[in-house]
């Protein structure tokens, strides 16, 4: 792991007014109004500063394991996360992908619930948990926003146990490349052609089946015209609304 010295920041600031919101351009994240610190006026923003950490991981880095004190929430800028947790026998269970303004770490007391590993070269914001906790009460609209993702990882846990517990396994592999989808869209990318960061065993570990099926489903829909799989880090989207309804049951 490295960290980086330094904010690398270029800060255009307002100086008629220092209360209004700031427009940031941060030489380590692109994310725009995604941001964790966006909204932010100017001294908001260097106060926020003060507690922000930079950290940048190699693939197949562990960040942090279960059980290991949860001391800092992180935000990914740039690369993919996986979380899972392990059972005694060691069979994992991979409970979600992380991409780029995902926020992972919280708990709701003093461990982490899972383990967090980079699928690839990640960039992540760091901020020690207490030290970010005591900035709510200054900048309530950072509250608001974790809170928001929160909510939206409890959304993604009831997804998950339905995908686990109801779907075959043609209607989970759709709802999988039909969520990554989905998820480059918000982000602005409408290419039908993505990466797949993550390997076919990844995949098995978060759909709850065996690399086989994966492979061999994976290949029924691309035998149908549904996806072309240009490379095995890469797959296409052919025919987005059928799968779609696949993924949906239909």
């Amino acid at each position: 792991m490295g960290c980086w010295g330094g904010t690398a920041l270029d800060v255009a600031v307002a100086e008629r007014d220092r209360t209004a919101p700031m427009v940031v351009s941060c030489t380590h994240c692109d994310l725009g109004v995604a941001a964790f610190c966006a909204g932010l006026t100017t001294q908001q923003f260097r106060r926020f500063m003060t507690v922000l950490g930079q950290a940048s991981f190699a693939p197949g880095t562990t960040i942090f394991r279960e059980g290991d004190p949860s001391q800092h929430l992180y935000t990914i800028t740039a690369g993919a996360v996986k979380l899972y947790k392990l059972l005694s026998d060691g069979r994992r269970q991979i409970t979600a992908f992380m991409f780029p303004g995902d926020f992972f770490g919280m708990s709701i007391n003093d461990s982490y619930a899972y383990t967090a590993e980079s699928l690839t070269t990640v960039v992540v914001c760091r901020f020690p948990r207490r030290k970010l906790e005591s900035l709510f009460s200054e900048m309530p609209m950072l509250e608001k926003k974790l809170l928001g993702a929160t909510t939206q990882e409890l959304a993604a846990a009831q997804e998950q146990m339905l995908l686990l517990g109801r779907k075959t396994a043609r209607e989970k592999l759709a709802t999988f490349l039909v969520m990554l989808r989905r998820r480059l869209s918000e982000k602005g990318n409408n290419s039908a052609l993505f990466a797949l960061p993550m390997s076919r065993s990844d995949i098995a570990d978060f759909l709850g089946l065996t690399i086989e099926t994966v492979s061999r489903t994976l290949t029924g829909l691309r035998r149908d015209g549904l996806i072309a799989l240009p490379d095995v880090n890469h797959v296409a989207i052919l025919r987005f609304d059928e799968l779609a309804g696949m993924a949906d049951g239909a």
